[in-house]
């Protein structure tokens, strides 16, 4: 399990849904713990170790 709770193969198959970029585990700035994409920069939360893959949930860099 990864430091979010998550399966290390979802996180190896799961991509950005707005640029497609690799998903990362993120530093979890306020609200709590995020994945961070590596290429636009987006941070989606995760919620009781569930990703929310929402553009509209996101946090913006």
């Amino acid at each position: 399990m990864s430091g979010l709770g998550l399966d290390p193969a979802l996180l190896e198959i799961i991509v950005c849904p707005d640029c497609h970029g690799e998903l990362g585990e993120g530093p979890g700035v306020g609200a709590g713990p995020e994945l961070v994409c590596a290429a636009c920069g987006l941070a989606y939360p995760v919620r009781d170790q569930i990703p929310v893959l929402l553009v509209d949930e996101a946090r913006r860099p």
